[in-house]
């Protein structure tokens, strides 16, 4: 009778270490960085990606990641394309959308991540999300951020504001992406 016990308790001891070690496997590939993962459409209707590689071959896209915006991880931001893309160590663009600039507009050049907040009110009174500081101009925070309302600033508003909005699955992209110290390479 008692190696029938014993024999129980080994079997129930392996199926518990069994799961556990399964449960810490699934955890760890849940909590993987976002860049590793392959790259999700934008949430916005009709958005064209791309997949880039090193020195700019892949496949042909209309919003190709901008040849002079430096290389390895970075966010760049277009200005004229007013569009943004979340570029991995390998080169591969991960992620591309297009956001609504905001009344101020850093100049061209890079930047690094200085500050993130999960939800705070926008320099326009609109609780914004996910929101990604990157630059100061003249006196004026700059960074990305989705409005959880899903607003766009009011384009004949007057007030200097320098939130660039996302819509929310792109700020959420952003937010896993873009940690402090991340580069970000703002692109005419």
């Amino acid at each position: 009778m008692a190696r029938s016990n014993s024999g129980a308790i080994v079997t129930a001891l392996t199926a518990a270490a069994l799961g556990a070690v399964g449960f810490l496997a699934y955890q760890a590939s849940a909590s993987a960085p976002a860049i590793a993962a392959k790259p999700r459409p934008s949430a916005s209707a009709g958005e064209h990606h791309r997949q880039e590689k090193p020195g700019g071959a892949g496949r042909t896209s209309r919003h190709a990641i901008p040849e002079n915006s430096g290389t390895g991880l970075r966010v760049v931001y277009a200005l004229g394309e007013k569009r943004v893309w979340l570029v991995g160590a390998d080169g591969r663009a991960a992620r591309s959308y297009r956001v609504t600039p905001s009344k101020v507009s850093p100049a061209p050049g890079q930047y690094t991540v200085t500050g993130r907040s999960a939800l705070i009110p926008g320099s326009d009174g609109v609780p914004v999300e996910n929101v990604v500081r990157f630059a100061s101009v003249d006196g004026v925070v700059v960074g990305f951020s989705a409005a959880v309302d899903g607003s766009k600033p009011d384009p004949v508003s007057q007030k200097k504001t320098g939130g660039i909005r996302e819509e929310r699955a792109d700020g959420k992209a952003m937010w896993a992406f873009a940690a402090i110290g991340t580069k970000v390479v703002v692109v005419a």
